[in-house]
């Protein structure tokens, strides 16, 4: 898009492109996502920027009304595989706060300072600049969501010291912490008390346009395993409720099926919005990657818009588009624990749950374990999946968010005993490719790049099986 075609998007504050770009106001310091409700500015007065954290570095401070750090992720960095995507990948899943710009350039096989040049001329920033920006909205959330003191916020949202995480907040929200923890909805009292350790962390979950929830929580509930994950409430009131492993610690997550709009009802869409989900951490400093994680695993970041012209266009998928507006591909919330799912099935997973799964030290309804490391079963599951789970802890295979999808995908076909088939399953869900054809599909390369989307179309009508 050319500036004055994203200025149009702003003066109809088009939603649909709110997380793909911001904008930002000279004579007000403010920044904005494209459909905020404010007055909007004349044209001279308007600077572009393709990340929160390049208006943030040029000095301007997030809008309070529409809150533009809370927008969806670019889905962008769902579709492309290069380096920059790749980075931006591994920096929402809170890489930089845990091993540094460093650990972030050996991950992706280049050097500190090509990493630091490629994001800056392309996005504005380098990775410092947007860690930083997620560290705040991290922030953000547990002040305003939560009863934690100061101090330990700044801390679990990953800042290196108090004076640094006050340095931030003034300069990207204009207030003081206390201050922003005062303009919570509700104020700071209720805040505080709606923050007991049992109650955990309130979050919506924001997502673009059109969203199919009847489609994704199905698709939850027919592969739920026992111990880790379960799916209680009747359809279009649904609860997924899953145990996560992170960094720092564990987590249970409980994710809400929204009813659909009264246009959408019989088609379990809602036009745009969230999911509320909400989190329960043994350590705080892990809420970022879980927030990722869920949004991976929802897709939440996904263009519906982009993905619905493309496929809307072909004769046979017409229909199936326009009877799911918004259908999703969803992704993984642990691609290992995928990597292992697909080539086990549930009934096996759920035994492996029971025999070398962690239990939770305070299990929750029918969640009571975390799905056990590869490392638990490299040596203790002989054939193909032990042979998986050793190539998954030596990082001969490596499914992580920065992971290069073609070298993950032929280490797997490396592997005996899995085949082409459980590969291209893994490469659709625990690497989010939203462009994979199954081996023996005749797919059409006019549904690419979204492919992995048309084959859900295909399933949700009865055309083709789930596997």
């Amino acid at each position: 898009m050319d500036e004055d075609t994203r200025y149009e998007a702003v003066r109809s504050r088009d939603a649909r492109f709110d997380g793909a770009f911001f904008f930002a106001v000279e004579t007000t310091g403010i920044y904005c996502r494209p459909s905020c409700p404010a007055v909007t500015p004349k044209r001279h007065n308007v600077r572009f920027f393709p990340t929160a954290a390049a208006a943030q570095s040029s000095g301007f401070r997030a809008c309070r009304r529409c809150r533009p750090d809370a927008a969806p992720g670019s889905a962008e960095w769902n579709v492309r595989a290069d380096v920059v995507g790749r980075a931006m990948r591994l920096i929402g899943d809170g890489v930089v706060d845990r091993e540094g710009v460093a650990g972030l350039a050996a991950r992706l096989g280049y050097s500190p300072r090509q990493v630091q040049r490629q994001l800056t001329a392309e996005l504005g920033a380098g990775p410092v600049a947007l860690a930083r920006a997620q560290r705040a909205h991290t922030a953000r959330v547990l002040l305003q969501t939560t009863g934690l003191p100061v101090t330990e916020i700044a801390f679990a949202s990953g800042f290196a010291s108090v004076r640094q995480f006050n340095d931030t907040i003034r300069a990207v929200y204009a207030a003081t912490p206390s201050q922003l923890r005062a303009a919570a909805p509700g104020g700071g009292r209720a805040a505080r008390r709606r923050a007991t350790p049992a109650a955990g962390i309130p979050l919506r979950l924001a997502h673009r346009g059109p969203y199919q929830a009847r489609s994704v929580f199905d698709l939850l509930q027919r592969e739920a395993v026992p111990g880790v994950e379960e799916v209680t409430g009747t359809p279009g009131r649904r609860v997924y409720r899953r145990t996560l492993r992170l960094p720092h610690g564990t987590a249970i997550a409980a994710v809400h099926e929204r009813p659909g709009s009264p246009g959408a009802a019989s088609r379990g869409a809602h036009p745009g919005g969230w999911l509320d989900a909400r989190l329960h951490l043994t350590d705080h400093r892990d809420l970022t990657t879980a927030v990722q994680r869920l949004r991976r695993l929802f897709d939440l970041d996904a263009d519906p818009y982009a993905v619905d012209e493309r496929l809307g266009a072909d004769p046979r998928l017409a229909p199936l588009v326009a009877a799911r507006p918004g259908l999703r591909s969803p992704g993984a919330a642990d691609p290992e624990e995928l990597a292992v799912r697909a080539l086990t099935g549930s009934a096996r997973a759920a035994r492996l749950v029971q025999r070398y799964g962690k239990r939770l030290d305070a299990p929750c309804g029918g969640l009571t374990h975390v799905f056990p490391e590869p490392a638990a079963l490299a040596d203790a599951e002989p054939g193909p999946l032990g042979a998986l789970a050793a190539a998954l802890a030596d990082g001969d295979v490596r499914l992580d968010p920065g992971a290069d999808r073609d070298d993950a995908h032929r280490a797997l076909l490396a592997l005996p005993g899995l085949d082409a088939a459980t590969a291209a399953a893994i490469r659709t869900r625990a690497l989010g490719d939203p462009d994979v054809a199954p081996p023996g599909a005749d797919l059409p390369d006019t549904w690419r790049p979204w492919r992995s989307y048309a084959l859900h179309h295909l399933r949700a009508a009865g055309e083709l099986e789930f596997s």
